[in-house]
């Protein structure tokens, strides 16, 4: 059995080498559905006022949702390691944005299932590592992509060209000529386009809806991962298009709104985002598979301020403080909505804390693979199907963000450890917030609990382990 680095058998020792899974109720089609940088309060059936993401509601109605997930990172690249490998970000191999990429040793759940008879596509934002392969997600399980794979390429919503299968699908935008001579290497198609006509998202979606229509004779995984609300950088800082990172082909029912236009685009994008979940969802009943196929829907992590985009312009934070680059709740904590008609209870709210690396055993388990490898995640198949009590639970999750200084994170229970700029000063002070009375951690209480921060320092010392063939 493969694994994702040479110390795992160290790093992972108090774990079993193997988990017996039980059988579901039946084996399920999976369908997970990840937005790019949504906030934990940008869907209304979370608290959004301003917007509405109605479909998305409903999914919520008749299906399971989780007030206390996490993503496995605060930023694309790191977040997307620890779903697909089930390792958190101080055992995996992609640690932030910088440089790096998975190995073939890298196992993910993906080439799990498919051993075990499941077609798997992957549309939308790939984004593992940078910069990676055009093939990168076939070497990990994937049968069939199309989309982006390097993830400033994915800033652009209007690319010159899109990844189908490892091979360049040219589009009919073209880039600013300068834009076009920058952005070569690593960031090639990444920019503004001139010429806007092929919006991507769409085609993405359409991409998403076909497979789903083609596969639904046999078990399928369908890795949907938009790259939609996360805004266009470059086009934030371009004024050509009014320095506008969130453009859109039209902004719809907004187009009246008093708002700037990076908030008319970013509203639009959401109702994108809803809309095309509620596609999935009627062809999924159109084509009588809505009772074996789980949908799941969260976002990579906390809601981004970028391209023109504020975070508090339509509270998209909600509660929490922080968003994206941050350790803080707002930058980690995402919503998690399961829906499979029949088998996850209906109008259900769990408080599970629960992450990324959770993905990994829950889905293997799910599809009756009986060997499931050892990761940092535990199975949520009891609190999906409605079995709370005979939930495993976490002692901690651990996260570590060696950008900005320097970040790590602890969530045990109620208790939120957060120590910041750990390059210069890797046993400076922490942070410590009681997430039950200040879910805002705006009161650090680490003077009056100095037996859990010192519970909570060794946590982070002994979940660490060095990176290899990659930078912090």
């Amino acid at each position: 059995m493969r694994t994702t680095c040479a110390l795992i058998g160290v790093c992972l020792a108090w774990l079993p080498v193997a988990l017996k899974a039980e059988s579901p109720p039946e084996r399920p089609n999976i369908i997970y559905i990840l937005a790019d940088d949504l906030g934990y309060g940008d869907l209304s059936c979370y608290g959004q006022r301003i917007l509405k993401t109605p479909n998305l509601d409903r999914m919520a109605a008749e299906g399971l949702r989780f007030t206390r997930h996490y993503a496995g990172s605060t930023v694309c690249a790191p977040s997307r390691c620890v779903l697909l490998t089930g390792l958190h970000t101080g055992h995996c191999r992609i640690r932030g944005n910088g440089p790096g990429q998975l190995r073939q040793s890298d196992l993910t759940f993906v080439e799990v299932l498919q051993r075990a008879g499941y077609r798997t596509g992957c549309f939308g934002k790939w984004g593992v590592g940078n910069p990676p392969p055009l093939d990168d997600p076939q070497r990990h399980g994937f049968d069939e992509f199309y989309g982006y794979i390097n993830m400033y390429h994915a800033h652009n919503y209007f690319p010159e060209f899109l990844i189908r299968n490892g091979k360049k699908v040219p589009l009919r935008n073209r880039l600013y000529p300068d834009w076009r001579r920058k952005r070569t290497g690593p960031r090639e198609g990444a920019g503004v386009a001139d010429v806007a006509v092929d919006y991507a998202p769409k085609l993405i979606a359409e991409a998403t809806l076909r497979f789903i229509r083609e596969n639904a004779d046999q078990p399928f995984f369908v890795y949907y991962a938009l790259n939609i609300p996360h805004a266009n950088n470059e086009g934030g800082g371009d004024p050509r298009i009014g320095r506008n990172g969130l453009r859109v082909p039209d902004w719809g029912p907004f187009a009246g709104k008093p708002w700037p236009p990076q908030e008319k685009g970013f509203a639009r994008m959401m109702q994108y985002i809803d809309q095309d979940v509620g596609r999935i969802l009627s062809l999924l009943k159109e084509l009588r598979i809505e009772r074996r196929t789980l949908v799941l829907f969260s976002s990579d992590n906390g809601p981004h301020q970028e391209g023109g985009h504020k975070v508090d312009f339509f509270d998209s934070n909600g509660p929490l403080r922080g968003w994206k680059r941050d350790l803080y709740e707002g930058g980690i904590r995402t919503p998690f909505i399961a829906w499979w008609p029949g088998h996850v209870p209906a109008g259900k709210t769990s408080d599970l804390i629960s992450g990324f690396q959770d993905v990994f055993p829950t889905l293997l388990e799910l599809a009756g693979v009986r060997e499931i490898p050892a990761t940092d995640g535990i199975s949520m198949v009891p609190t999906l199907l409605g079995r709370p009590e005979q939930q495993r639970r976490h002692d901690h999750l651990y996260w570590e963000f060696y950008e900005q200084g320097g970040k790590l994170a602890v969530v045990k229970g109620h208790w939120k450890a957060v120590r910041l700029n750990v390059i210069r000063n890797p046993d400076g002070p922490i942070e410590l917030y009681d997430l039950r009375s200040d879910v805002g951690e705006q009161h650090n209480i680490d003077a009056e609990h100095p037996d859990v921060v010192s519970e909570l320092a060794r946590i982070m010392k002994t979940e660490h382990t060095p990176p290899e063939g990659n930078v912090k």
